[in-house]
Formats: C-alpha cells, sequence, structure tokens
C-alpha cells in the first residue's frame, strides 16, 4: 500500500490551545475496540464537552450502519476500523446510505495513510484521525466542526483565587491584568467577582459602583451591548466589570448567570482576567473549573498550604485535560514568620510555583495608597519584575492559542463536497 507521512495532512494539537465548548448535540461512537472506547469516555466527562450526550458502542462502522437504518443518525458520528483503505472506504459506503445529511463522520483509522485520508475528505467525512487518539484530541476535533473560522476569536479566561483570604490574589490579577494590557499591548478585561468586597475600583482608584451585579442579576438579558455599557475604561487597553463593592443587599446568583456573563465577556477581549473572591460556593467552583487557566496564589504558610492543596487536587480531578494551574508564592521572607521553604510548599502539592513574590510592603503600600499599580510606583522591583514574568507566562499562552486559530482546518474541510447520503 503507498502510505505517506500525513503529519501535515492531519493535524493534531498538544498544545491545550483555547478551544469552544461542544453545543448540546448528540455523539454516537461506534468503537473496534475497548481501549478506544475508554478514551472517548474520557474525552465525554470533559468540561468543554459538557453539554453533549455520546453513546458509545462497539462494532466500527459496520455497526453504525445496522444502526442506523432503524433511527435516525445524531449530530456526530465517530466509527473506527482497523481496515485498510479498500475495506473502510467500502464500510463507508453502506454507512453513507442511512446517514443523514446533516450528520458530521470521524473516522478514526489504524493507517497512517495520506491518499485514503484525501479520498475521505472528498467524499464528506469531517476528519480523520490515526489511533491511538487522545482524549483531548478527540475533545479538539469534536470543539473544532462547531466553531466558526469566521467568528472573532474567544477571549482566554484566567481565574485568579486566593488559597485564604489576604494572600493578595486580587493585587496580583490586578498587576498583571494591567501588565498585560499595558506591556503587552493586549486588550484585557477585568471581571471582579467578589460583588461586596472587591478591591479593583480601589486598586484603579475608580468609584466604587460597578454593574456587574445588574448582568448576574438577570443574566437573560445579557448582550455584548449591555456589557459595554457596563465596563469601566481603565487605558488604552484595560476595562473593568466589577461589582457594587456594598452590602447593602444581598448579592446570590448562581453558576448559570456566571457562565452567561462570561461568555459574553469573552467576545469583548483577548484576555479575560476574572478576580475571583476567597469563598466556597457552586458558582466558584464552575468559574475555576471551567476558566482556561487557574492562577493560585498562596503564602508560605501551613494553612494557606492546606487550602491550595485542596484546589489543586479538585483541579486536576475536574480538568484532566487541562493546563494545571499556576501557583503564586507570595508574601514571603516576612521577618521573624516561621515559613514553609518553596521547595517544599511545591512539593507537598505536586506543583512548582510559577513565580515567588518576596515580602515588599513599601511598595505595595504605596501603589495600594495612590491606587496604581505596582509597575507605575517601583517599577524596577523585585516584586514588579517577577509579576511581570507570570504576565508573560499568560499572555504567551494565549498569542499561541491566537497564531494555532488563524487556519482552521476543520471549517476549511466543511466547505469540501460532501457525501452522498440519503436524506
Amino acid at each position: 500500500m503507498n502510505t505517506e507521512n500525513t503529519a501535515a495532512a492531519i493535524p493534531a494539537q498538544h498544545d491545550n490551545t483555547l478551544l469552544v465548548s461542544v453545543p448540546r448535540i448528540n455523539i454516537g461512537v461506534f468503537c473496534d475496540n475497548q481501549q478506544t472506547g475508554q478514551i472517548i469516555q474520557a474525552a465525554s466527562i470533559d468540561r468543554r464537552m459538557s453539554k453533549a450526550h455520546t453513546t458509545i458502542q462497539l462494532g466500527g462502522i459496520v455497526a453504525a450502519a445496522q444502526v442506523y437504518q432503524s433511527e435516525p443518525t445524531p449530530n456526530v458520528v465517530i466509527v473506527e476500523s482497523h481496515g485498510d483503505r479498500a475495506q473502510i472506504m467500502a464500510e463507508l459506503g453502506h454507512f453513507a446510505e442511512v446517514c443523514q445529511p446533516t450528520t458530521k463522520v470521524i473516522v478514526i483509522g489504524h493507517i497512517n495513510d495520506v491518499i485514503l485520508y484525501r479520498e475521505l475528505i472528498k467524499n464528506g467525512v469531517s476528519e480523520y484521525l490515526v489511533a491511538p487518539v487522545s482524549a483531548l484530541q478527540i475533545v479538539e476535533t469534536v470543539a473544532n466542526l462547531f466553531s466558526d473560522p469566521k467568528a472573532v476569536p474567544l477571549g482566554r479566561i484566567v481565574a485568579f483565587v486566593g488559597s485564604k483570604g489576604g494572600v493578595g490574589s486580587s493585587t496580583i490579577a490586578h498587576n498583571v491584568a494591567w501588565a498585560i494590557s499595558q506591556r503587552l499591548n493586549t486588550e484585557t478585561v477585568i471581571t471582579d467577582l467578589d460583588l461586596p468586597f472587591g478591591t479593583s475600583a480601589l486598586n484603579f482608584n475608580q468609584d466604587g459602583g460597578g454593574g456587574i451585579f445588574e448582568a448576574l442579576a438577570q443574566p437573560d438579558r445579557v448582550d455584548s451591548t449591555l456589557v459595554d455599557r457596563l465596563m469601566t475604561k481603565l487605558g488604552n487597553k484595560l476595562s473593568l466589570l466589577n461589582g457594587p463593592s456594598g452590602i447593602d443587599r444581598e448579592m446570590s446568583f448562581d453558576a448559570h448567570a456566571i457562565e452567561t456573563v462570561l461568555n459574553v465577556v469573552r467576545h469583548s477581549a483577548p484576555m479575560i482576567a476574572v478576580d475571583v473572591p476567597n469563598v466556597w460556593a457552586p458558582w466558584v467552583k464552575y468559574t475555576l473549573l471551567n476558566a482556561d487557566d487557574v492562577i493560585i496564589t498562596a503564602t508560605p504558610e501551613l494553612p494557606s498550604l492546606r487550602n491550595a492543596k485542596n484546589l489543586v487536587d479538585m483541579l486536576k480531578a475536574g480538568r484532566p485535560h487541562d493546563r494545571l494551574p499556576r501557583l503564586v508564592l507570595n508574601q514571603v521572607g516576612v521577618p521573624k514568620r516561621p515559613e514553609i521553604p518553596a521547595a517544599d510548599f511545591g512539593k507537598a502539592i505536586g506543583l512548582e510555583p510559577s513565580i515567588i513574590i518576596p515580602h515588599d510592603p513599601q511598595s505595595f503600600g504605596l501603589a495600594q495608597g495612590n491606587g496604581q499599580m505596582l509597575f507605575e510606583v517601583a517599577a524596577k522591583s523585585k516584586s514588579a519584575e517577577v509579576m511581570m514574568d507570570l504576565a508573560t507566562m499568560i499572555a504567551g499562552t494565549q498569542q499561541k492559542a491566537a497564531k494555532a486559530a488563524k487556519f482552521d482546518l476543520a471549517g476549511f474541510m466543511q466547505k469540501l463536497p460532501l457525501m452522498k447520503k440519503k436524506s
């Protein structure tokens, strides 16, 4: 058989680039072996696949053709075959007789054959993957089927959370967001979810009244026009969406409200820095589990270590195919305070610190008192230097994702002639 290396023709992403969530669709999977079924089962519980309904069966393409003789095909069908080029094309020919025109078909094969790939695409198959596949590869492939190549790329949501109160998570979120917008020239929105006690307005010397409460109270009315009206411009490329910073009214909302608002906000800028308060509620857990990146700020002491470990363990279990959270160790070197060494802290929670910020009360106090960022009052300080490193890490991830989004192969393939299928 004439086979070629198809690395260029059959792309696979492994750098955790930004993905859209899969919509509420039905996916039918017909595997040739249990190993592939287990991998797709793992993919089906990924956060980006949470709205999709996936059923997995054995039997490959032949089983799919038999099942759908008596029932309509779902939105997506994934079939696996161990056959050669001729066998795969023959089996797909039978399947095409029962496959509805709107169904998207993904084929998993065990031969790396560029001629087969081209024949499949020519005949309307949405994608061909060479086994063994990974769970993330399945998620990416399905997500790409429903992404609009003409749409404005979604912004990356970066959630900042402290392991306990007073560790400086909000201050770091605001400074890093400022650095990304002003130093790295990237449109950024700070979304302060601490509605009654948020410090974002104070840190930027703004009035405390913010409009995000209005959006969260009526999420079904939220659109880009409303969000733009509620945001405060802080600079050329930095905006703030914050709460009322008061306790004169009860502020309770659910995960659906957070999901709706953040989905709208992420259409307004490439970078969304979400300041998550140090409370525990279903909407907080949802925000952390569904963010594109999570930054955990901790101080080198035992209660902070315990809480940081709980957060890391929860995120590892709930986001198995996502980038690990980043750990920021803050306020290191407080005089006369016993501290856990950074290496021991990282080892205990299974995550090395991305940056270590030294105890610097003078610089941070001056910045807070002036309603300015650390970069504006102590640009040459060690604290500013390491926070710039963190900003570069985060923005580098976004820039890498933006490059990958420039050419959407899946969207291009959908424009090719469709397989002849039964209406």
